[in-house]
């Protein structure tokens, strides 16, 4: 982040609050004129800072307020046998965030569905025919507290 000013960090935090605002908006709450700051968001966005603008959706309102985490310890951790697995988790819509850890198992896997045996029906059809997995465990979410990053 050593190539941001000050301007183009208050831009990238009013935009992941509020990705719809205008552009007079955003420039009157980061202090710019209009055109220097369509300037900087377009340079943003071409250097990679800004990678898209996506609707927020409610998921207990279209049948995804399930959340599950998954821990998947592989059979094979050479390379070819992490990018087969990376490629499947990619395929799986009900995989909603997929991380490769330094731990006594290899992923961990957020998944959301509609209901546990929705849940249930995702491990043992599709997360346990994925690619080399060995073994999974699994610790539901009772209570989801803080989902959102803000990452400035």
């Amino acid at each position: 982040m050593g190539e941001l000013d000050s301007f183009d960090r208050k831009i990238l935090t009013v935009l992941q609050d509020d990705g719809r605002i205008t552009v007079t908006e955003l420039a009157k709450r980061v202090g710019l004129s209009k055109t220097p700051c369509q300037l900087r968001m377009k340079r943003l966005e071409e250097k990679g800072y800004i990678l898209g603008y996506r609707a927020e959706i409610d998921p207990s309102k279209v049948s995804a307020g399930h959340i599950a985490f998954v821990q998947v310890k592989l059979s094979d951790t050479r390379s070819q046998s992490l990018e087969a697995f990376n490629r499947a988790a990619r395929g799986i819509k009900e995989i909603e965030q997929c991380h490769m850890i330094a731990s006594s198992f290899d992923y961990l896997l957020k998944v959301r569905t509609k209901d546990i045996a929705s849940y249930r029906q995702v491990l043992g059809e599709k997360i346990s025919a994925m690619p080399h997995v060995a073994q999974t465990s699994t610790f539901v979410c009772m209570e989801p507290v803080k989902e959102r990053a803000t990452v400035i």
